[in-house]
């Protein structure tokens, strides 16, 4: 029987997945790509004589994919935290779904795996903007200081990585990343063996100097909208600027909108750290939109649509007591 592992290709998704190809060795195509290539399902031939594993995708996204596939009795095991709307019932499906703000999918396949391989469910926290869940996990295992931080960055690298219109946008492809990574059990072997990491490392710091340089287009007291200028180095920047401005400002809501050739905006909201809500709300009220509660975006704004979603975006946010921008900031240490 062939099987598929459909996975989002930030660090999440690649994380989850070798979890839980360690701890249950399968032999697989691999459907993946840039992180906004949510629509992956629909990848996977409808067919019978298969099965797949899902992960890190929105299963409400997904749904017209997933029935036809149940339809023609595919099994199908779903790992997922994003916004799902109703689970079907059906006997091929295994679902392991889960939205609470402080879950990501590769805290989901730890659970699953009874915590076998959990130095990289850290990762994959860490790469999702839950530091908070990530250090817990982190103090489960005793790591030091040290170590925390090498897998924070290892986290905010892969998922750096999965940003861009289209691959072409990206350092390296999803799947080749996962490739790359496949063959190690233990992290931190990874981080030293592997060039990859310091090439996405400098490349991630390149982005990132140039991404401080702008000024917010918006700027009120319940957070900031910034517009990137139409470069690949925009594009690939969007999600570790917008999770640096959510950490840098844990009171403050955030959008990073990159323009695309075609003239419109792909965007990424985050809410506010110190309450994490509201950010799916906001973005599935825009065709493309989806997401989770604390962080969640849009595929394709229209540029007329631009003052809308500042507006929706005001509305969305309310705090009392305004921040100084992130403009005024420095790098953190990672990318330092």
């Amino acid at each position: 029987m062939r099987h598929f592992d459909v996975f989002n290709g930030d660090a999440d998704g690649i994380c989850a997945l070798h979890q839980l190809r360690l701890a249950k060795p399968l032999r697989s195509s691999l459907v993946t790509g840039v992180k906004r290539d949510v629509q992956l399902l629909a990848r996977v031939p409808v067919r019978s004589g298969i099965s797949a594993t899902v992960l890190d995708i929105s299963l409400d996204v997904n749904r017209a994919a997933l029935l036809a596939l149940l339809a023609h009795g595919v099994e199908v095991e779903y790992f997922d935290h994003h916004y799902c709307g109703q689970i079907p019932e059906h006997p091929n499906l295994k679902a392991h779904i889960d939205a609470a703000p402080e879950i990501c999918t590769s805290m989901l396949v730890d659970r699953h795996v009874r915590g076998e391989h959990r130095l990289w469910a850290i990762a994959g926290a860490y790469g999702d903007n839950l530091a908070r869940a990530a250090r817990t996990l982190a103090e489960s295992r005793a790591l030091t200081f040290e170590q925390g931080e090498r897998l924070r960055e290892l986290g905010e690298l892969l998922n750096y990585n999965a940003y861009g219109d289209t691959e072409a946008d990206l350092v390296i492809r999803p799947a080749r990343l996962y490739e790359l990574l496949r063959p190690y059990t233990d992290p931190f072997d990874f981080i030293v063996h592997e060039p990859i990491v310091r090439v996405l490392c400098d490349a991630r710091r390149r982005d990132m100097e140039l991404a401080l340089k702008l000024a917010p287009q918006t700027d009120v007291a319940s957070g900031a909208v910034y517009v990137l200028p139409d470069e690949p180095w925009a594009r690939r920047v969007r999600g570790a600027f917008g999770n640096f401005l959510a950490a840098s400002f844990p009171d403050r809501a955030h959008a990073v909108l990159s323009q695309r050739a075609q003239r419109d905006y792909t965007v990424s909201v985050r809410a506010p750290l110190a309450n994490p809500y509201g950010a799916v709300d906001l973005c599935r009220r825009f065709l493309s939109g989806g997401g989770r509660a604390a962080a969640a975006g849009i595929g394709r704004l229209p540029r007329d649509r631009l003052t809308d979603f500042t507006l929706a975006f005001k509305e969305a946010f309310v705090i009392n007591t305004p921040s100084p921008t992130a403009s005024t900031g420095t790098l953190p240490p990672s990318v330092q």
